[in-house]
């Protein structure tokens, strides 16, 4: 995880990340008299085995406590000064003065003046400061005008001997706008497009939209009810071309925000799954899995929604957990109106023509008028005598039999007797299946009840049934009780209603063959999923496949290109599948119904249903592809090289892909699936319009007032008490509004938060802090390029010349680190880490460290050599240091990019088509990263001497290096030494103590090295006396651990060697830290004198 920008800001620098060490430090203040070497330092090593304690952590703790609150008493002591500093300059009645903000001039706001498509004019100065919505304007035009989004293949029209990357853009629905989750999508797969298109791979990113049968309609029906109009009172064609603007307006405005994403589709291939080609394409897959006995129609229980009015899928029903009762409010009654879930009701049912009852209990009572049967278990001795009799129900005039079968009642459970309804359970539906029962519908589509209820119930709406059926039992003493009953409801996932499984004649897929081959294939490792947790997921609902209804009672969608054969004079029954006939074309149906029928007449009759939204998405991969026709397109990039998508949608989307792919091409449609995080707000809950936590992108990049953010809540379908309840939440997350981030900081938070976890918890202040970080990049550049003068040229290539000092080859030696490390993770698809290795090499190693260093050897006292070396190497750096960024940060890298100057003989038109750096041999300098690590390690632990004492300018530092070669490093090494400690005015390099002067306070850096800072006069004796005499008991108790570990019997056979030398060290360095503490003590003591 990165530190965020906004905490980066110090008077002093602090220790670098990357090479962050423990140091031991000891206040020394030192006298005329020399002091004895310190031991070395610790190395950190292996923890111990059970039983044996390596080290004490007391002492590493207390040191990291200390180090802390020395930086933070820096910070502190340095706002104090500056303010009062500021208090003493003011003039009289200054400080009513100073409470008020200084007006600053606003800058007019940006106005783009670049024609579309035209590329953006450079040759003005860069601004004063980073503005994203600045920066990113014009781009997204040029490259898209420039053809780069298009495949780029061989002159012969091949894919690249670098290879081929192809990725299928999860089509976003047109229901309405994108939010956050989207901009995640796009955020991972365009960085992996980029990326491979920067390798110099073929790339195909295919954007396109889904028609979304449910939602979109269901979205366009609301809508029309605000004027009073429903889609019955249009008529279907009339409502459909509705649903057609509504689509057209909404594809439009997705299309506007993928672009401000920078998603880099190729948009000469936009698809939409219902154009002409693809529902050619649905057409056809309809068809053939008919005629192979794949898709059939049978009158199935189904999951019906009342409100929506449509059969849904398994996966589209959501399980509500009761823990007993509970009182909830349903989608279509009144507000106020609550009924009664998670109890179950057990009432008597009279035997026929006998005084006797039999008890059974139901947590639906409703659906009692539905009954048919009386289920017991043959071997239940309680009910043998009723075998073959019958129960009279009480409401209508029906006879139910009571029936034996072991399967579905458990004789322990309850009375031992179950009440059967058929038409309306999935269990009771097998039991009507195996003991051939009537099968009673009750229920009409609209959720009232029909005739077949009986005259007293008929025409009620459902749960006003179930209140009075319950009451109507207590007023003919058949009632018995209702008690607390956990249980799940199934849930309508698009509406919140609750579902009614009813009896339905629809076309369903038979998907266990299907399943039967992609698990075969996963298995033999055609198909990778990431993360594991989806990939067992996979299995297991693969494995437990059910048939999928694919039929829905919609208006807007794909037709079934099913028809009924109505023969002339026939009695048939339209539940039967062998009186439907399917046809690509009219043309088609009508031959095959020709042959059905014979020589009678007949009519055909198209089904009035749509086919479920999910078997046209199946078929994405294919069809955006041109398939069914075998076009050229299809040839070269089917299969995908990725599918990415959401975890949620594994089972809706990707296992129906695979599905369908395999039975229709004999291919895996792709051989990767990455399931990224959802994302939640910041408290973790899930975005709901509602809750006001959902929140578009395009907010987030051009920011947005509160106020503003309160009226988008208007343009949807919200009713008046959900938007007032949505104000509340985006006044308490969002106080001030949304603030303006950029896309480039948007794209790299989201790919910083993906490290393979399922949910993310979306802090949009984290995004503001990367907003700092494009700030950091942009200043910097625009730093660097002064020290790139009129004269300069790059080398053309960026081998080093053998010129290099040790910075420059620390710093090329850290690029080429950074440049494998995020090549690995990127293929690893762990985004997170590879953000942070391209975030640690720009903040933590070029600002903080070269640019800071190569100061001094750009300054007219440096040789024209060292100027050029440090010249090209800040060159290289910001070359392929922007390469890096850009697959996360497009537009500021190809801002920054088009200002750099092209090597001879490089005419790469954009950042985006430049080569993505990779590990280079000739940048691999390891020693030299060692070496400069030790200075600057020396380097931080002189400011954070510094800091303890608040000294803010003439810094003195001596370091005292006790080799030869450690004595020449360092003096090598002065001038970078200096440009990086703030404030500082001379640095000694020194063999001895006695070269260091009275009054310094020292740190040990090594056993042979040690750093000093003279800070004479800025201490506390008594304080610091106090301080040390704490150390040196802490230092003492670890010691005598330590010891007391070593002096085990068995200490040298049973603990690791590695363990041993950790000990060992970590032994000496206390000997010395407490000899140094002792030192200490006395010293400060004897200047109290």
């Amino acid at each position: 995880m990165h530190r965020p920008v906004h905490r980066l800001i110090s008077s002093f620098r602090l220790p670098h990340r990357s090479c962050r060490r423990l140091l031991h430090s000891t206040l020394v203040i030192m006298a005329d008299t020399k002091a004895e070497g310190s031991p070395a330092p610790a190395a950190e090593g292996s923890p111990a085995p059970a039983g044996v304690q390596a080290t004490a952590p007391i002492t590493k703790n207390a040191e990291k406590k200390l180090a802390k609150k020395k930086e933070n008493e820096a910070r502190l002591a340095l706002k104090a000064a500056k303010a009062a500093k500021a208090a003493a300059a003011a003039p009289a009645g200054g400080e009513k003065k100073a409470r008020k903000e200084k007006a600053k001039e606003e800058e007019a706001p940006f106005v783009n003046t670049t024609s579309a498509g035209e590329k953006k004019d450079l040759s003005q100065p860069m601004a004063s400061g980073y503005n994203p919505i600045a920066v990113e304007a014009a781009w997204y035009d040029w490259w898209d005008a420039q053809g780069f989004f298009s495949p780029q293949l061989t002159e012969d029209g091949q894919i690249k001997p670098e290879g081929l990357f192809v990725i299928p853009s999860p089509p976003p629905n047109v229901t309405g706008s994108l939010h956050i989750g989207h901009a995640l999508t796009v955020a991972i797969q365009d960085c992996l497009v980029r990326w491979n298109r920067m390798l110099g791979k073929t790339t195909l990113f295919v954007p396109g939209f889904d028609h979304a049968g449910i939602s979109t309609q269901s979205v366009v029906e609301k809508r029309l009810l605000k004027t009073g109009v429903t889609r019955h009172d249009l008529g279907r064609e009339p409502f459909i071309e509705k649903v057609w603007e509504w689509k057209n307006d909404y594809q439009s405005r997705i299309t506007n925000q993928l672009r401000r994403l920078g998603g880099s589709y190729d948009w000469n291939r936009v698809a939409f799954t219902m154009d002409e080609r693809l529902s050619k394409a649905v057409i056809e897959t309809f068809c053939r899995l008919h005629e192979d006995g794949i898709i059939y129609r049978a009158n199935r229980l189904v999951n019906w929604c009342v409100k929506l009015n449509t059969t849904l899928s398994n996966l589209e029903v959501e399980q509500k957990q009761l823990e007993g009762r509970t009182l909830l409010n349903v989608p279509g009654y009144d507000i106020k109106e609550k009924f009664e879930f998670g109890v179950i009701t057990s009432f008597a049912y009279p035997i026929e023509g006998s005084d006797e009852k039999i008890i059974v209990a139901t947590t639906r009572p409703e659906t009692m008028l539905g009954d048919t049967a009386i289920a017991v278990h043959p071997q239940d001795p309680r009910y043998k005598h009723l075998h073959g009799k019958f129960a009279k129900h009480p409401f209508v005039d029906r006879r139910i039999p009571i029936i034996t079968d072991d399967i579905v009642v458990d004789m322990s459970f309850g009375t031992g007797a179950v009440k059967i309804t058929p038409a309306h359970d999935p269990n009771d539906y097998e039991v009507g299946v195996r003991h051939n029962l009537e099968f009673i519908n009750i229920l009409n589509d609209d959720g009232t009840f029909n005739d077949n209820a009986g005259e007293k119930f008929k025409g009620m709406k459902r749960f006003h049934a179930r209140v009075a059926v319950v009451q109507a039992l207590k007023d003919l003493g058949l009632y018995v009780e209702t008690k607390d009953n956990p249980m799940q409801i199934p849930i309508c996932s698009k509406s919140g209603d609750i579902i009614e499984p009813i009896l339905k004649p629809q076309w369903w897929v038979n998907c266990k063959p299907l399943a039967d081959e992609v698990l075969k294939r996963t298995r033999e490792g055609q198909l990778s999923i990431t993360p594991k947790p989806s990939e067992t997921e996979w299995f297991r609902w693969l494995e437990n496949i059910q048939d999928w209804c694919i039929s829905r009672q919609l208006w807007w969608g794909h037709r079934c290109p099913a028809y009924f054969v109505n023969i002339e004079g026939l009695e048939q029954d339209r539940n039967d599948g062998k009186h439907w006939v399917v046809g690509r074309t009219l043309e088609q149906a009508t031959e095959r119904a020709k042959k059905l029928a014979g020589d009678a007449k007949f009519t055909l009759e198209q089904d009035e249903d749509v086919l479920d939204t999910w078997f046209s998405s199946g078929l994405w991969p294919m069809s955006i592809m041109g398939w069914p026709e075998n076009t050229s397109d299809f040839q070269m990039f089917y299969p995908s090289s990725i599918l990415e998508t959401g975890w949620d949608i594994l089972f809706f989307w990707v296992a129906r892909m695979a599905l369908l792919g395999v039975k229709l091409t004999g291919k895996m449609p792709f051989p990767e699936v990455l399931c990224h995080a959802m994302i939640r707000d910041a408290h973790g809950r899930k975005m709901s319009k509602s809750l006001g936590n959902v929140i578009d992108p395009i907010d987030v990049i051009q920011g947005l007032d509160l106020e503003a953010l309160h009226a988008k809540l208007y343009e949807g379908n919200l009713d008046e008490r959900e938007i007032q309840k949505a104000k509340a939440g985006q006044k308490k997350d969002f106080p001030k509004g949304i603030p303006q981030c950029g896309t480039d900081a948007l794209r790299f938070a989201l790919c910083a938060y993906s490290g393979g976890g399922r949910d993310i918890n979306l802090e949009i202040l984290r995004v503001e802090g990367y907003r700092k970080f494009c700030n950091k990049i942009f200043n910097a550049t625009k730093f660097a390029m002064l020290k790139l003068d009129e004269k300069f040229v790059p080398e053309p290539t960026a081998k080093p010349t053998g010129d290099e000092s040790l910075v420059e080859k620390w710093i090329l030696h850290k690029l080429n680190l950074a440049a494998e490390e995020i090549n690995k993770q990127l293929a690893d698809r762990n985004f997170m880490n590879a953000t942070s290795a391209a975030y640690n090499f720009w903040l933590y190693e070029l600002c903080d460290v070269y640019i800071e260093a190569m100061k001094p050897m750009t300054d007219e006292s440096a040789s024209e050599t060292t100027r050029r070396s440090s010249q090209q190497t800040l060159y290289t750096c910001l070359d392929h240091g922007l390469r890096l960024l850009h697959p996360f940060m497009p537009f500021v890298t190809e801002e920054l990019w088009q200002r750099l100057p092209r090597r001879p003989n490089d005419s790469t038109p954009s950042i985006m088509l430049a080569k993505f750096p990779v590990f280079d041999k000739s940048f691999e300098f390891a020693q030299a990263e060692r070496d400069f690590d030790l200075v600057f390690s020396a380097i931080k632990s002189s400011r954070a001497l510094a800091a303890s004492y608040n000294i803010q300018q003439n810094l003195h530092v001596y370091i005292r290096a006790q080799n030869d070669a450690e004595a020449e490093l360092f003096q090598s090494q002065v001038p970078t030494i200096l440009a990086l400690t703030k404030n500082c005015k001379s640095i000694e390099v020194v063999r001895d103590l006695s070269s260091i002067p009275a009054g310094c306070g020292s740190e040990v850096l090594t056993a042979t090295i040690f750093v000093h800072v003279l800070v004479r006069g800025q201490v506390d004796l008594d304080a610091e006396i106090v301080k040390c005499e704490k150390k040196l008991a802490l230092a003492q108790m670890s010691l005598s651990k330590i010891v007391k570990i070593e002096a085990q019997e068995d200490y040298e056979s049973t603990v690791p060697a590695n363990v041993r030398l950790a000990n060992e060290e970590k032994r000496k360095t206390l000997e010395a830290d407490i000899q140094l503490l002792e030192h200490s003590i006395d010293m400060f003591k004897q200047l109290k004198e």
